[in-house]
C-alpha cells in the first residue's frame, strides 16, 4: 500500500502548475484541428467524388492494417472509461473547475475528436459493418477496464505516460502504411491523431519527472510495480458481439503485430524511452527497496527482448465481424 496522504500533498502542490501544463501541452480549441477539416464536405459539389475516393482507397487496405485501424477507433471512441477513471484518482477533486480535474477535461476534449474523425472515416468508408464496431464500442464502455493502477496517481501517471506513447506509435504507423500505398487523405488523419498523442505523452512524462522529484522512493516503486504488472492496453477487454468481455483482444493485438503496427519490440522501445526521459539510472537518493526497484527496471529491457526474440508473429486465425465480407 502506497501513503495516500504523501500522494494527496504531492498532487495538490503539482495541481498549481497545472495551468502551465495545459498551456504546454494543449492546444487552445480555436487553434486546434477539428475533424471536419480533413472529411469530406457534405455541402460540397465535391463530395461524391471525395467519398469514392476515400471508399477506393479503404478496399486496397492490408486487412490486418484495416483491422488496426477500426481498433484504434474503438479503442478512441471508449473515452468516457478513461476520463470517469482519471477523475477518480487520488488528488483530483472533479467538484473544482481548476487544478487537476480542469487538466483532464482539457485532455479529453482533446482526445474526443480522434475518435470522431476515424468513426466518421469508417462510416464513410463502405468497407466496414458499423453495427458491429458500434458493439464493440458500448462493450468497450460498459465492461470499463482494470489497469492495475488502482487510484494511485504516481501508478496512473506511469500508464498514460506508456498508453500515450504507444498509441502515437499505433496511429503513426498506420499513417505512415497507408501513405505507402497512396492513401494520403487517412495518412494525414492518423498523423495529425499521433501528434496530439504525442503531446499528451510528453504531458504525462513531465508529470512523472516532478514527482521523481520530490518523492523519488515512492515515484520508483510506483513505475516499478506497474512493468512488474505489465502495461495492459486501454482496449484489452474487447469483444464483438456474442463473445464475453476480453475475448478479441489477442486477435486485435496478432492483427498489429502482423501489420508491424505494434509488436513487443515496440513495448521494449516504450519501457526504454521511459527509463532515459526520467533518468532512472541517474537518480539518487533512494531508500533501500527503491534501489532494488532501480535496479530491476534497468535490467528489464533486457530481459524482455530475450522473450520477445523467441515469440513468432502469429498466424491470422481470425475473421472480425467488423469488416464486411
Amino acid at each position: 500500500m502506497y501513503n495516500k496522504l504523501v500522494r494527496l500533498e504531492v498532487m495538490r502542490n503539482l495541481g498549481t502548475e497545472v495551468n502551465d501544463f495545459i498551456s504546454s501541452y494543449l492546444t487552445p480549441v480555436e487553434k486546434i484541428w477539428q475533424p471536419s477539416d480533413f472529411l469530406p464536405d457534405s455541402s460540397s459539389n465535391e463530395f461524391k467524388y471525395e467519398v469514392e475516393e476515400l471508399q477506393t482507397f479503404a478496399q486496397e487496405m492490408d486487412y490486418d492494417l484495416f483491422v488496426t485501424l477500426i481498433g484504434d477507433c474503438i479503442t478512441e471512441e471508449a473515452l468516457p472509461t478513461y476520463e470517469s477513471w482519471l477523475m477518480g484518482i487520488d488528488g483530483v477533486n472533479q467538484e473544482e473547475s481548476t487544478g487537476w480535474a480542469q487538466w483532464i477535461r482539457s485532455w479529453t476534449a482533446e482526445e474526443n475528436r480522434h475518435g470522431d474523425l476515424l468513426n466518421k472515416y469508417l462510416y464513410l468508408c463502405g468497407r466496414v459493418n458499423m453495427r458491429e464496431v458500434e458493439i464493440t464500442t458500448q462493450y468497450l464502455i460498459q465492461d470499463g477496464l482494470d489497469i492495475g493502477t488502482t487510484m494511485d496517481p504516481y501508478r496512473n501517471f506511469v500508464y498514460t505516460s506508456f498508453q500515450e506513447t504507444a498509441t502515437n506509435v499505433s496511429h503513426r504507423r498506420v499513417g505512415t502504411l497507408a501513405k505507402q500505398s497512396g492513401n494520403v487523405k487517412l495518412a494525414k488523419m492518423c498523423g495529425v491523431i499521433a501528434a496530439d498523442e504525442a503531446r499528451h505523452a510528453k504531458a504525462y512524462k513531465h508529470f512523472v519527472t516532478r514527482i521523481f522529484e520530490v518523492d523519488p522512493s515512492e515515484m520508483m516503486l510506483a513505475f516499478e510495480d506497474m512493468m512488474r504488472k505489465k502495461i495492459v492496453m486501454p482496449a484489452h477487454l474487447m469483444r464483438e458481439s456474442g463473445q464475453k468481455a476480453g475475448e478479441l483482444w489477442s486477435h486485435f493485438s496478432d492483427a498489429a503485430q502482423r501489420a508491424m503496427v505494434y509488436t513487443g519490440h515496440d513495448y521494449i522501445n516504450i519501457l526504454s524511452e521511459l527509463l532515459d526521459d526520467w533518468k532512472i539510472e541517474h537518480i539518487t537518493g533512494l531508500n533501500e527497496k527503491a534501489e532494488k526497484a532501480q535496479e530491476y527496471l534497468m535490467k528489464l529491457p533486457g530481459r524482455l527482448q530475450k522473450i520477445t526474440d523467441r515469440i513468432a508473429t502469429p498466424d491470422l486465425d481470425h475473421q472480425f465481424k467488423w469488416i464486411k465480407s
